[in-house]
């Protein structure tokens, strides 16, 4: 059976939030609990990158059976985090097949999303699985093949994974996640998201 470790990148500071979007109330927990919660519930290894403010946060999910990494340099950008990621994985899972990357700010996707991403991905073939949106974004959460672990381990601090998806843009194949995939950088979207949150779990 194939091995997908899953990796949570949680390290940022949330400025435009103005406070920790980790700690946000989310439902009867908080959003980093949510979202955690949601990604162990796949069966696969979870591991959480964490920077800003995790001597805050460690006490809030250590609770969990979760591996966390700490990325001191998170201030320089979502690649440090990455590299960093990548490079913890290849040593704590050596057979892995491949990593699925997803970040703390896209609470609406659900379990079998994810559960749909891992059963999706054709391991071996270099492909990579990217997530469409509704309003024809793309980006994460993402699926990359074992063979990609070199490059995303060699991004440099504020590049993101976009520099390796561009460089093998042959291989990918999207994943269409509709609404699911909205995310949340200010206090205004936070609302509105808590909300569609609660009116779909109240049904």
């Amino acid at each position: 059976m194939a091995e997908i470790p899953i990796l949570l990148l949680a390290a940022g500071s949330s400025s435009r939030m103005g406070q920790p979007k980790q700690l946000l109330p989310w439902g009867d927990q908080t959003l980093i609990e949510h979202q955690i919660q949601t990604l162990l519930k796949t069966g696969n290894p979870v591991n959480v990158v964490l920077g800003s403010n995790s001597n805050l946060i460690i006490p809030v999910i250590e609770k969990f059976p979760v591996t966390i990494f700490i990325n001191t340099d998170w201030n320089s950008g979502m690649g440090s985090s990455i590299s960093l990621g990548i490079g913890q994985i290849i040593q704590k899972f050596p057979d892995a097949n491949g990593v699925l990357i997803t970040l703390l700010d896209q609470p609406l996707i659900t379990t079998s999303y994810f559960q749909k991403m891992i059963g999706t991905i054709l391991l071996g073939t270099q492909q990579i699985l990217v997530s469409h949106s509704a309003s024809g974004w793309t980006g994460v959460p993402v699926l990359f093949d074992k063979c990609y672990f070199k490059e995303l381990t060699e991004l440099g601090n504020d590049e993101g994974a976009k520099k390796v998806l561009k460089r093998h843009e042959k291989h990918i194949t999207f994943l269409d996640g509709g609404e699911l995939l909205e995310d949340m950088d200010t206090p205004e979207t936070y609302q509105q998201l808590l909300k569609k949150y609660i009116n779909r779990s109240s049904y």
